[in-house]
């Protein structure tokens, strides 16, 4: 966990860039990659040093030998003149990242060839260097805590993309992947991944439940193949392998890739797939893979990802992915037959409706959790319910902690399905028959199949209720008088 402390110190850096110019949020993120990256590369070259001395083998390098390729180094450089680190960096470590990308290199370095050096001035590029380095040096342990920061920095891009991407909470994103509980075995991908928050959280999770007992062909599987996410903004892109990067995860399939569109062959793949594809936006009709326009033949992106997880799973894999309202209750013909395709060709476990508040500030729309198990054979017997009413944050703007808070409700309940076969459509939670969807036209809206209990008031009769006025315009009266009083004296 980060302290107040370390939050504090991240702060400061993110002010000096603000004050020096860069006022958007994501720039001032993708500035501090590219930093954190080449600070990383020397760090892996001290290591490598440090082998070489201990066993006497040659290891291969990242940097050139010569003193050219050696003053590219963080270490090198950190200590001279402002006006010199701008220059070394700006003309000869920025055109160094952009042309590693070969095959031992990480997946962050494959999309630097586009990436641009925004930081304005020397005196403030010196300052983010300082900075960096002290909470390297001092505050940032592990890599855990590497993560956390990262997850920290990420945490204030606090705006929504233009086809309505919003930056899942952590919490709701842990909340998916312990619903799902994945495996070291399992491979596991976010065909909209956008910073990998998903893919990140998948690998806490399997860190913080098998690390100690996972093999050595298991943590290779982990650094590598366990993790894809797929994205068609390059920024994103070099931000999800940074965040995977600084997560042990090394070497993981991040790709530039339209998930939706024909150039997307990928099928029956993954074992997991967790996302929150974005909302709002159409794609070409044209660019649109024939395969996903017969399960819901739409523009609509929010219905055509349900229709691609489907066919990334294999049979039996399973996903969890966040929709907006509409695809639960829409009356189209595509929003029906995708419904339909759910409930009817595979097995749809779960709805759970989150309230409208746990996207802001990126915005109010209302949401739900879809899980669903890909079986090609039907096996939807009935489909659980639960309406969040809390999330442990207050629903508005600011987003403050609070104790009211659902979802270790929901881990107990949905792990314990059998305990729930009797709970009535009154209660929080509640079973609903496959028949049932079937005859409401597989809507899965909770609100169609909630009841609601209303509590009889009883009122005073009218008589009881003009006499209580009258005695208090009777005070009143009484009151004014003596107030009249006291001014004329």
């Amino acid at each position: 966990m980060l302290t107040g402390e370390i939050r504090n110190k991240v702060d400061k850096i993110w002010t000096d860039m603000w004050a020096g110019g860069i006022t958007n949020p994501l720039t001032v993120i993708e500035q501090l990659t590219y930093l954190m990256f080449i600070r990383s590369l020397d760090e892996k070259e001290l290591e490598t040093e440090s082998f070489e001395a201990v066993s006497g083998q040659e290891m291969p390098k990242i940097f050139p030998q010569d003193e050219d390729g050696q003053s590219l180094r963080w270490s090198k450089f950190k200590t001279k003149d402002a006006r010199v680190i701008y220059d070394i960096v700006g003309t000869k470590v920025f055109p160094f990242i952009k042309s590693m990308n070969g095959e031992t290199t990480s997946a962050f370095s494959r999309y630097m060839q586009d990436a641009m050096f925004l930081i304005p001035t020397p005196q403030i590029l010196q300052k983010i260097i300082t900075g960096l380095d002290e909470l390297y040096e001092h505050d940032i342990k592990d890599l855990d805590m590497q993560g956390d920061l990262y997850e920290y920095m990420l945490g204030k891009l606090a705006t929504a993309g233009q086809n309505g991407q919003f930056r899942t909470p952590k919490h709701i994103r842990d909340m998916m992947v312990r619903l799902l509980a994945p495996t070291p075995d399992d491979k596991i991908c976010d065909p909209a991944c956008g910073t990998a928050g998903f893919l990140v959280s998948a690998a806490e999770y399997i860190r913080q439940t098998y690390e100690s007992e996972m093999t050595s062909e298991q943590w290779e599987h982990f650094a590598s193949d366990m993790f894809t996410g797929l994205d068609t903004d390059r920024t994103m892109l070099r931000l999800s392998a940074m965040n995977l990067m600084l997560h042990s995860i090394t070497n993981p399939h991040i790709d530039y890739v339209d998930s939706v569109s024909k150039q997307n062959d990928i099928a029956a793949a993954y074992d997991m797939i967790l996302a929150n594809p974005p909302f709002t936006g159409t794609v070409d009709a044209e660019s649109i893979h024939d395969n996903l326009k017969t399960v819901c033949d739409t523009k609509k992106t929010e219905l055509l990802f349900v229709a691609l997880f489907l066919r990334m799973l294999r049979k039996g894999g399973r996903c969890a992915c966040i929709v907006p309202d509409g695809v639960l209750f829409g009356t189209t013909k595509a929003h029906k037959a995708l419904r339909k395709e759910l409930v009817e060709n595979h097995q749809l476990q779960a709805v759970i409706s989150m309230p409208s508040g746990v996207f802001k500030p990126y915005a109010g729309v209302s949401t739900a959790v879809l899980i669903f198990t890909k079986t090609g054979a039907g096996g939807t017997d009935k489909v659980w319910f639960y309406d969040m009413k809390a999330d442990g944050y207050s629903l508005d703007d600011k987003r403050s902690a609070i104790e009211e808070n659902d979802i270790p409700d929901i881990l107990a309940r949905f792990h314990h399905l059998e305990g729930e076969a009797d709970r009535k459509p009154t209660e929080q939670s509640f079973f609903v028959d496959k028949s049932a969807i079937e005859e409401n036209g597989y809507d899965l809206s909770i609100n169609r199949y909630k009841e609601v209990v209303y509590e009889k008031v009883e009122y005073d009769a009218p008589g009881v209720i003009m006499e209580r006025l009258d005695k208090l315009n009777l005070d009143i009266a009484a009151k004014m008088a003596e107030l009249r009083g006291l001014i004329s004296e």
